[in-house]
């Protein structure tokens, strides 16, 4: 992969780039978006590049059941486990503006939700 081909999350991943990192594993890491669209709104992004969603296969199943537990954990460790959202924009069409996977978590400080589809872009 070319330099101009790296996703922004790839430098994060790689620590080229700071962030507010809340978890990370062998497989993960999740960290506080810097442009929130809610008063929670944390990244789930594998460390594996994969640009969309539709570009998984059976051979993912297990990253991708490992970000939805891990999705969960987080929620839970920041008090919103009872009551969040979780997003994956797929395409630009759909939103997604980084090229590389990754799970929006969405709650409010309290634990409620209540967005618009336009504060669920990237």
């Amino acid at each position: 992969m070319t330099d101009q081909n790296v996703s922004l999350f790839t430098h994060i991943i790689n620590r080229d780039i700071s962030a507010d990192i809340v978890f990370e594993d062998d497989i993960c890491i999740v960290i506080n978006d810097i442009a929130p669209q809610a008063p929670v709104h944390m990244l789930v992004i594998p460390k594996q590049p994969m640009a969309r969603l539709v570009d998984a296969d059976a051979a993912d199943q297990a990253l991708l059941g490992h970000l939805m537990l891990v999705a969960g954990r987080v929620a839970r460790q920041v008090g919103v486990g009872d009551a969040f959202r979780l997003v994956v924009n797929n395409g630009a069409d759909a939103g997604q503006t980084v090229f590389h996977l990754h799970l929006h978590v969405l709650a409010t400080a309290d634990g409620g939700l209540k967005l618009s589809e336009a504060d669920m872009s990237d």
